[in-house]
């Protein structure tokens, strides 16, 4: 997320090689008819229940493919990994990931104000946080 330059191939394999033998990671790819749209980052911080997590649409990806990754993710973090609370942050001028975050029930948390530098300027970067018992009410309310 916070790198604004390509990642070349060998870069992605040895970060690759290096968290998948974490087991408080868990790396998922969102697939949508046997198409990889994205990819989902669950790093679990604390052995009471708390997760941080990063995702990433295919830029090819079809409009929606955040929202459906998203929702599936949650289900996945709170009903499978039963996990208490799930956190995650956003670069302020990133206004889809921070509508997609809000739709999703996240609240903010914080902010890091120019946190981030882009090469060019400074940016804040808003801390989300989103509790077990706050995605299932909204799953009822939704009907996600």
């Amino acid at each position: 997320m916070y790198t604004g330059r390509e990642i070349s191939p060998q870069e992605h394999a040895q970060w690759y090689e290096r968290v998948s033998r974490d087991n408080m990671r868990s790396l998922l790819i969102f697939e949508c008819d046997k198409e990889a749209r994205g990819f989902v980052n669950i790093h679990r911080v604390a052995d009471w229940g708390l997760a941080e997590w990063g995702f990433y649409a295919a830029p090819s990806a079809m409009k929606g493919t955040g929202r459906a990754l998203g929702v599936i993710a949650l289900d996945y973090v709170f009903n499978t990994l039963k996990l208490h609370k799930l956190c995650g942050e956003v670069i302020s001028n990133n206004t889809r990931s921070l509508r997609l975050h809000e739709f999703l029930g996240f609240k903010r948390e914080g902010v890091l104000r120019e946190q981030h530098f882009d090469g060019e300027r400074y940016w804040d970067v808003y801390r989300f946080g989103l509790l077990a018992s706050e995605w299932r009410s909204i799953c009822t309310g939704k009907n996600l």
